[in-house]
């Protein structure tokens, strides 16, 4: 009998495999960090043998940590950094250059040529601005950067696909009969895919200059891809849920209603709130697909994506030294009541929701001699929940009022920070709540596999199985959230137009 489900989390500085149980426990782990590399300033690159290297040897590290063997797994599951993007070689299964990251801004004067002073000439069929963010430009511009690629791709001799193609091109046998596909919501990231077909739209791939033939199916975000065949404890199981991982996230708190929403708090951070069934406008925020099983209908949802949350973290230890690892950054800012009227904006590469804006760069206002480091950790912490309030206001104004959002199901490493939770509660006027599987992208990609093969029957046993570990209820008084929000917004405006 059947006891897990596996779930293959390749993420942006770190690829995991973790076994989960029928109650959504942790059977099982297995982790590796991969290179991130710079080539130049705003370039991030990362090898994609690599990572397909490092998921076979966590897949085998879970499988050894439970005990485990394939007759114990009914089914695996993917998620994926989203927007980051592979061109390979289909008869040698060869990358034809390093991955191109989501957090790259190589592309910035292609998607200014593209937009052609409109950067929303794509919004009302793919629901996302030109962005140097998402994966269409910078599939053209590898293109670009080697003529001889073109014909090969219009042959379809070169594939293109974001993570979780190349993971499942790999995992089902490469050159010998890999499969190419990739699930609605990773297409809805490429600015390729037309959100009301669930197809490539041939105006966005005519526009951005991508060979139709070198593209994955589109396929649901739970179904039966193909069987593992990669030399791992996993082969000979279905490859059977595919999940971004803002969306697996979203999936893995069990936010199938309408105006439920969670947030997750990593690298960048990322609010997603699931808007129904039908996909909802918005010039400030992505709309997107936030799952569809199988031959059902697609839920829709409305996302905020934040560029720098963790990361502003790890530059105040690693470009600052201001703090020797990540988890002192809480008792040093909890060393001072508040910010000191000192504001941190992390626009390090521009800001993303919602405001777009490339030309921004990362400030920090305010600064006295009375200013500390404590305050300028703390105004970097407060950073991602200020955020954060100006993605869910934006949320509420695209909703027109239909949608609010009466609390916040969180998630990512940055919540084990009870200082910046019950801020975020503060800010937002609405609880924050942290499930008990913290767990949540890789735990969402295990329930996809798991309803297409039936570990799980349906979307209820999710809901059975989460469980709330913690809750902040707001405390600060509203009238003084409102006078330092209002200043953190003209932190914001100090940012802007300083890349040119």
């Amino acid at each position: 009998m059947t006891r897990y489900v596996a779930a293959i989390d390749q993420g942006t500085s770190s690829s995991r495999c973790i076994l989960f149980d029928r109650d959504g426990g942790v059977a099982g782990t297995g982790q590796r960090e991969h290179a991130q590399v710079h080539p130049r300033a705003g370039w991030v690159e990362h090898d994609p043998l690599e990572i397909v290297a490092n998921v076979r040897a966590v897949v085998d590290e879970a499988m050894a940590a439970a005990g485990a063997s394939a007759a114990d797994v009914a089914a695996v599951g993917i998620t994926n950094q989203r927007e980051t993007t592979v061109l390979w070689d289909r008869p040698t299964g060869e990358p034809v250059h390093n991955a191109i990251v989501w957090q790259d801004t190589r592309t910035a004067s292609l998607v200014a040529e593209l937009a052609d002073g409109d950067l929303d000439r794509l919004r009302a069929i793919t629901g996302l601005p030109l962005s140097t963010y998402f994966s269409g430009p910078k599939a053209r511009w590898l293109l670009d950067a080697d003529p001889s690629l073109r014909a090969r791709a219009e042959a379809g001799e070169v594939l293109f696909g974001t993570i979780d193609s190349w993971l499942v091109w790999c995992l089902t046998g490469g050159p010998q009969g890999g499969v190419h596909v990739t699930d609605v919501t990773n297409a809805s990231r490429t600015l390729l895919m037309d959100l009301g077909t669930l197809d490539w739209s041939n105006e966005a791939l005519e526009l951005i200059g991508i060979p139709r033939a070198m593209l994955p199916e589109i396929r649901s975000s739970s179904e039966v891809y193909g069987e593992i065949h990669v030399g791992t404890a996993l082969d000979g199981l279905p490859l059977a849920g595919i999940l971004g991982d803002q969306q697996a996230a979203l999936f893995g708190q069990a936010c199938f209603t309408p105006g439920e929403a969670k947030n997750t708090y990593g690298t960048g951070c990322f609010l997603l709130v699931n808007t129904g069934a039908e996909p909802v406008a918005s010039q400030e925020l992505l709309t997107t697909v936030a799952y569809r099983l199988g031959d059902g209908p697609p839920a829709y949802a409305l996302e905020g994506s934040i560029a720098v949350a963790g990361a502003g973290v790890r530059w105040l230890r690693d470009q600052l030294g201001v703090i020797d690892s990540a988890d002192e950054v809480e008792a040093l800012a909890a060393s001072v009541p508040d910010s000191g009227d000192v504001y941190v904006v992390p626009a390090f590469s521009g800001l993303f929701a919602p405001r777009w804006r490339d030309d921004a760069r990362g400030t920090i206002v305010g600064i006295t001699a009375f200013t500390t480091k404590a305050h300028i950790a703390r105004a970097m912490l407060e950073a991602t929940a200020w955020q954060t309030r100006e993605v869910l206001d934006a949320v509420r104004s695209a909703a027109g009022g239909g949608i609010d959002c009466d609390e916040l199901k969180v998630d990512g490493g940055m919540t084990v920070d009870e200082l910046l939770m019950q801020f975020q509660a503060d800010v937002l006027g609405v609880p924050t709540i942290r499930p008990q599987v913290a767990e949540t992208t890789a735990l969402g990609a295990a329930y996809a596999a798991g309803l297409a093969t039936g570990f799980w029957t349906s979307p209820d046993d999710v809901r059975a199985n989460w469980h709330e570990a913690r809750r902040w209820e707001p405390q600060m008084d509203g009238d003084e959230v409102e006078r330092r929000y209002a200043r953190w917004r003209e932190a914001v405006e100090r940012s802007l137009g300083w890349a040119r």
